[in-house]
């Protein structure tokens, strides 16, 4: 590595961060170590550098929810990132989320040997729980708003729904519904105060508040209530899957999309531009989440110190499920 920092001009640090695919090394700085390391026939020797370094080059990611689309696709761009800067990932999927749950499988992270933990349980007491832990590796949770213990990384939440409500109210809706996912989500709770804000600051009120469970079939159930109610012109669905669901609640009860309502949902899962008609929908970049929370770890091992929380905005993505109020 010596050799290498010497040939690019640069220092042992920064051949260290381009191995690790350290997303705060410039293109240009990058090419030119990529180089140095293709003319000296560089390779790294992981079992050499873990005893000089006492690391394991393996990660913890903790999960639970994984059956839902945000959760696994968090969990899976965490993995890709982590497998991208050379890390072995070990993965605790949670099938019950309470205190001692997480307090075994950090303690079962620990017995690894692992260099770090990544966190993706999205439930708020889960960072009560983390903070009351004491490890000896770094902790970046997704979702928390990070302090000297805990790193955290997230998709503004509340951006995403003031961008559909936003949007809404430029095509004249004034009465704009939510059908939420479970309060006890963090994203949850953020996607329904971002409604309630971007609504107060549009100078309206904030008609229908539904509390949904993220299944086709609840948004099903609840979509048959609003075609019979009619009291809204708008909804806003915390997530795709409810979304399909009332898409085909409102068919059924000769509803039209976008004519008689418009609808927007969240998540711009792979499947929404092909639902009828196409679902206008909140796209989040799970492999970016993914890169800044792997960034936080790395940036913590090398300096022992906390980074700032980071945060990946949100995407509107229009499609045919919205249109003009009374169009």
């Amino acid at each position: 590595m010596e050799d290498v920092a010497r040939v690019a001009g640069v220092s042992h640090q920064t051949v260290s961060r381009v191995l690790n695919n350290h997303p705060n090394v410039s293109k240009k700085t990058r090419e030119r170590v990529e180089q140095a390391i293709t003319e000296l026939g560089y390779r790294r020797n992981t079992a050499a550098r873990s005893l000089v370094t006492r690391r394991s080059q393996t990660i913890g990611v903790l999960g639970s929810e994984l059956a839902q689309y945000g959760p696994s696709h968090t969990l899976l761009g965490v993995q890709q990132a982590a497998r991208d800067a050379g890390y072995f990932v070990s993965v605790a999927g949670l099938r019950d989320v309470t205190p001692d749950t997480i307090k075994d499988a950090i303690a079962h992270f620990m017995d690894q040997g692992v260099d770090g933990i990544v966190v993706t349980v999205p439930h708020p007491g889960t960072f009560d729980v983390l903070k009351d832990i004491t490890t000896q590796v770094p902790l970046v949770a997704v979702g928390a708003s990070g302090d000297e213990h805990l790193s955290g990384a997230t998709v503004d939440q509340r951006e995403g729904a003031r961008l559909v409500v936003e949007h809404l109210v430029s095509l004249g809706h004034q009465r704009i519904g939510h059908l939420s996912g479970p309060a006890d989500w963090i994203d949850a709770a953020a996607r329904i105060e971002g409604w309630q804000e971007a609504i107060t600051d549009a100078g309206l009120e904030a008609p229908v508040l539904i509390e949904g469970d993220w299944s086709a079939e609840c948004g099903y159930r609840e979509g048959l209530k609003i075609a019979r109610d009619r009291s809204i012109t708008a909804l806003f669905v915390a997530n795709d899957q409810m979304a399909l669901g009332v898409l085909r609640a409102f068919h059924e009860a000769g509803v039209c999309v976008p004519q008689d309502i418009s609808v927007v949902g969240f998540d711009d899962q792979p499947e929404a531009a092909y639902f009828i008609p196409p679902l206008t929908t909140v796209a989040q970049d799970f492999e970016e989440l993914g890169r800044r929370c792997i960034g936080l770890l790395l940036d913590r091992l090398e300096s022992g110190k906390p980074g700032a929380p980071v945060t990946v905005a949100p995407r509107l993505v229009v499609r045919s499920t919205t249109a003009a109020a009374g169009s």
